[in-house]
């Protein structure tokens, strides 16, 4: 369903918290899992505004893209500045059991939620056999 391929994430995460800003954009925190027919993904985005979310799929690779800014006013002296602004990304790449034209996407208290169907042709179906003396038989497959 979901590949893994950044090993170095995590790394780049907490490298970024502990000597400040990357060259690249921070990832942002995920979780995934299977739901009937459905490929739900829900990534934490406190504080962005639905308006900066940006979502594209290209064959089977899922992008996210959005940008937290700081609430304080241009020109303001930071007394404490820890959580993190800018530009966060997220690259997914999918399976081609997922249904990538029809994914649903919603944000609702700063989480970005994705619902992705699972492909028809993905599905679990049932064939039947003929033939022989038992005549026709069903096989779960």
């Amino acid at each position: 369903m979901l590949m893994r391929t950044d090993p170095f994430r995590e790394f780049d995460r907490l490298a970024q918290q502990v000597f400040g800003s990357a060259d690249r954009p921070a990832a942002m925190a995920m979780d995934a899992y299977r739901s009937g027919d459905d490929f739900v993904v829900h990534f934490d985005l406190p504080g962005v505004d639905p308006e900066t979310i940006e979502l594209d799929v290209e064959r089977n690779v899922l992008n996210v893209r959005a940008e937290r800014r700081s609430p304080a006013p241009e020109g303001a002296e930071p007394i404490v500045a820890e959580r993190p602004t800018g530009t966060f990304t997220r690259q997914l790449f999918l399976g081609d059991t997922l249904d990538t034209e029809r994914i649903d996407a919603s944000y609702e208290a700063g989480v970005l939620t994705l619902r992705v169907p699972v492909a028809e042709q993905a599905k679990p179906r049932r064939i039947q056999i003929s033939g022989g003396d038992s005549g026709r038989k069903q096989i779960s497959g």
